[in-house]
């Protein structure tokens, strides 16, 4: 068994390496000014009940054509307000040890998609926008084995289980099978 688990983990590694195979991440990217605005998780899929981080990047247009180059200081002329429905709430923000990577620890507690609110500014350039970020996911998406929905399934177990042990105790009765120590 291990012999076929190397060679495809190598297959995989491989493809990553030469970008056949890119992870896909669900964030949100929005333009305001001069600025690219990244929101998302932290971890994904975001399920309901499990900590996790609101991400944010925040970039501006290098030197070099085609080079970004990270936004530091963000949050200190900017809030950032979590939203889903009529429920709102402020967020603190931690920088990340890169420029322009923040993050706000949270727990979603509703299977919904949520909005993250900036409002400020950043260097000049009046912020005022919502990103949608992806969306929060039940607990089934993670449960091993699964809690709800296989009901029938385990009955069907049980049943089977219940009259294999029937048929042993038949057979022990008839005397046809004897029980040894």
């Amino acid at each position: 068994m291990m012999v076929v688990k190397i060679p495809f983990f190598g297959l995989v590694a491989i493809l990553f390496s030469v970008g056949l195979i890119t992870p896909s991440f669900a964030h949100t990217t929005v333009e305001v000014g001069p600025y690219e605005i990244e929101a998302g998780w932290g971890i994904e899929p975001p399920v309901v009940g499990i900590r996790n981080d609101l991400v944010f990047k925040i970039t501006e247009a290098g030197v070099t054509e085609g080079t970004r180059n990270g936004v530091t200081s963000v949050f200190k002329n900017t809030e950032a307000t979590v939203m889903f429905g009529g429920a709102s709430k402020k967020v603190d923000i931690n920088s990340d040890p890169r420029p322009g990577y923040y993050y706000s620890p949270i727990i979603p507690t509703k299977t919904v998609t949520y909005l993250v609110e900036f409002k400020g500014e950043i260097r000049g350039t009046p912020i005022d926008i919502k990103i949608p970020v992806e969306d929060v996911e039940p607990t089934a998406v993670l449960d091993f084995p699964p809690a709800i929905g296989e009901g029938a399934a385990d009955v069907a177990a049980l049943k089977k289980a219940i009259s294999s042990l029937q048929q042993d105790v038949s057979k022990l009765n008839s005397g046809e099978t004897k029980v040894s120590s």
